[in-house]
């Protein structure tokens, strides 16, 4: 089947992403000791934007959700919390390959 294209309903694949976006918080949450810089300058986006991306996503669908709280649906916790148990400071050479890579969203 590579490269064809399956036929399927919006609802459908509704859930098939919904279920694929579970999974990838399932796996950042379990993935502590990847840091946030890490993920940027390696992808271009991290946790907080994933935070971001949510926030921007209720807005669309008239939702007012805080900063905050889309946090805490992506880390699974409080960020202040997340911070303080799992975020290291960046070293000099992330900082600087943060500069070189990062995106201009």
């Amino acid at each position: 089947m590579s490269g064809s294209k399956i036929d399927i309903d919006e609802a459908t694949r509704t859930e098939l992403e919904a279920a694929a976006f579970r999974r990838l918080l399932d796996h950042l949450r379990a993935r502590t000791d990847v840091q946030n810089i890490d993920l940027m300058n390696l992808a271009g986006f991290c946790r907080n934007c994933l935070s971001n991306w949510y926030k921007d996503a209720a807005a669309d669908k008239g939702l007012e959700l805080s900063k905050d709280a889309s946090r805490e649906i992506v880390y699974g916790m409080p960020y202040d919390e997340w911070k303080a148990s799992y975020q290291s400071e960046a070293s000099a050479e992330q900082k600087a390959a943060f500069e070189v890579n990062k995106p201009d969203h």
